[in-house]
């Protein structure tokens, strides 16, 4: 690693001392807590709270100090306090403005080190803060110390910390507290439940309201709330946690990402598979699954003597296809796809609407080919996914190129010229489209260097939609060959290509950057014919069988309600289309068309809608 990368992040680091102000605060505001930790993220910082702690506190060596294992009284007596205290959101404002009265005193953050023994004792009734005191025991260091030592012994704040942090609390710019949650010690839901306030803080106002705008933009199109509203996904607790069930809205979105990727993918020569969901321990052994990715797959259900492990992956099914014949050069590439049903093990605390399940499908491709094609076969997946991003209305994204080093021992797994070929072939393909990326060196997988694809929404949030990943672990490990054109064996290259990545998180993707209001050809109702009376109900069902008829997906409201009502209820159901049909346009064969963006657009002829809808969804444009 560079110099320049060794050096702090200045804004990490400002969001890193929030955090310690935070904890401060909250110490002066709820004497007996226990701070457990909390880091500086990409978007902000948190810290987790024992709000129970324990139901006494001893002195510590720092008298009158604010240690993160509770105040303590100068006295040294013992103290109780309320261990049934909650906090809300309605208690930020008042964090918030203790938090400032630390800042706005400029107080110095200075670093020392302690033994471990010292540290022992000055943190012995926090064991939260005892883990990392022996975390640093193993590693035989010294326990890293940071104070915020303000101007008398009870405004003063010691942590364990490894830092950095800027030099005075002063050099905090403006911050917000975000929310409350409850989140498990190291995410295990075998541990205690502690309390997560979530906050941030920006150099500028100007940068914290724009920050501040998006967060309230996310929340609108939270998926997990939209999901709901629009009855496209559902996590039912007598099913399980992390196992969605995609509803009847949802399944049309998912079955058209299907039918439109199933028939780019023919177009393009790949062929289809189906591998099960389970399969028998040997298979994971051989792909080294059960070595290196054990935590993460389910326990094995043992049958007739044998053990049988749900699948974390495709891979090894698809290494199983190639390897059922045996395959020449002119059998290359061989592009074999799958939806494949996976199953992991995610721990309860870290699951997240459909960003984060135990159960999903993967669009997992796999593409095997000789080193002359690496060229042409990188080229493809390239141009299928600028189709397909073009398609969905994708047009902030870019590319992270992640490579070996080395230097590194773990990168022994192919010889380096395999290494190079592979990562050069990556590095041209994207300079070759003109595609923006960065370069992030040391972060390939054991197995083989990658591009990920991280595709931004509207509102500045950004996610891992696409993978193109070098594959030199299976082909050894499956004893993968060709005969080349000299009739010697020769081990194929193998690129792994997940365009979708799994359908769960990609979806959640779509929902939050189309704020559900989705483009004319996945919408799962694309029209809505509203008539103004009863007796233009029977116009109204003739319109919707029309549609139908023409591949539309159309609906009818023929509710006793008013047309102001069903106007409102398709708009809140984010119908593109609203069809109102009264004496007049029955008259006339027509429909008075308003779209959901509220845009009126007046009747025309049904024909001319028909014609009009379809070309849409052809073009697969949006409103």
């Amino acid at each position: 690693m560079s110099k320049k990368q060794d050096q702090p992040n200045p804004m990490e680091t400002m969001r890193h001392s929030a955090e310690h102000v935070l904890t401060m605060a909250m110490l002066k505001l709820y004497p007996g807590l226990l701070a457990a930790m909390g880091p500086a993220t990409e978007e902000g910082f948190y810290f987790d709270f024992d709000l129970e702690g324990e139901t006494r506190f001893r002195k510590t060596p720092s008298s009158g100090s604010y240690h993160a294992s509770g105040k303590v009284p100068s006295s040294g007596s013992y103290f109780d306090f309320d261990s049934k205290r909650k906090i809300q959101e309605k208690d930020l404002p008042k964090i918030e403005k203790k938090m400032q009265d630390i800042i706005n005193a400029d107080f110095p953050i200075t670093h020392t080190e302690m033994s471990v023994e010292e540290a022992r004792k000055a943190f012995s009734n926090n064991p939260y803060k005892l883990e990392w005191i022996e975390e640093a025991n193993k590693r035989g260091e010294k326990v890293s110390i940071y104070t915020i030592q303000g101007d008398s012994p009870p405004n003063t704040f010691v942590d364990v910390c490894k830092g950095p942090h800027v030099e005075r609390t002063g050099k905090i710019g403006p911050f917000k507290l975000l929310s409350i949650a409850g989140a498990y010690w190291h995410g295990d839901e075998k541990n205690k439940m502690l309390t997560r306030i979530y906050g941030t803080a920006y150099p500028t106002q100007e940068e914290l309201d724009k920050y501040l705008w998006q967060q309230e933009e996310a929340e609108k199109r939270n998926h997990r709330k939209l999901g709901q509203e629009l009855e496209l996904f559902a996590i039912f607790p007598e099913i399980g946690q992390g196992l969605p069930v995609w509803l009847p809205n949802g399944f049309i979105i998912r079955r058209e990402l299907e039918d439109y990727m199933l028939k780019v993918e023919r177009q393009h020569g790949y062929q289809h598979t189906i591998t099960p969901v389970i399969s028998k321990a040997e298979l994971f052994e051989t792909s080294g699954h059960l070595g290196f990715y054990n935590d993460s797959m389910y326990p094995p259900i043992e049958v007739d003597n044998e053990k049988l492990y749900l699948k974390p992956m495709s891979c090894p099914g698809a290494m199983m296809v190639y390897k059922s014949k045996t395959r020449s050069y002119r059998d290359l590439p061989f592009k074999l796809g799958e939806f494949g049903l996976v199953y992991r093990y995610e721990k309860s605390g870290e699951l997240h609407g459909l960003q984060r399940v135990r159960g999903f499908t993967q669009n997992d491709a796999h593409i095997f080919c000789r080193p002359d094609q690496l060229d042409e076969q990188l080229t493809e997946v390239i141009k299928i996914l600028k189709q397909f991003y073009k398609d969905l209305g994708f047009t902030q994204y870019w590319m992270r190129l992640s490579l070996s080093d080395p230097k590194d021992a773990k990168y022994k797994i192919a010889e380096r010229d395999e290494w190079e070929k592979a990562e050069n072939a990556l590095k041209k393909v994207l300079d070759d489209n003109k595609l923006e990326y960065k370069i992030a060196p040391g972060e390939a997988a054991f197995y083989g260097p990658k591009i990920d694809i991280q595709a931004v929404n509207v509102f500045g949030k950004e996610d891992t939609i696409s993978t193109i990943q070098f594959d030199f672990n299976l082909p050894k490990r499956f004893g993968l060959s060709y005969t080349n054109e000299e009739g010697k064996e020769e081990k194929p290259y193998v690129i792994h290509r997940a365009l979708i990545g799994s359908f769960e998180r990609f979806f959640a993707f779509l929902i939050e950057h189309y704020g559900g209001a989705f483009p004319i050809w996945l919408s799962p109702v694309q029209a809505i014919v509203l008539p103004i009376t009863e007796r233009n109900t029977a116009y109204a069902n003739s319109v919707q069988v029309l549609l139908e008829n023409e591949g539309i997906r159309a609906e009818a409201d023929n509710r006793a309600e008013t047309l102001q009502a069903k106007i409102r209820d398709a708009q809140v159901r984010k119908i593109p289309y609203m069809l109102v049909v009264g004496d007049r346009e029955e008259s006339s064969n027509s429909v008075a068309v308003r779209l959901r963006n509220g845009k009126n657009e007046g009747a025309i002829k049904l024909k001319e809608f028909e014609s009009q809808i379809k070309k849409v969804i052809q073009e697969r444009t949006n409103l």
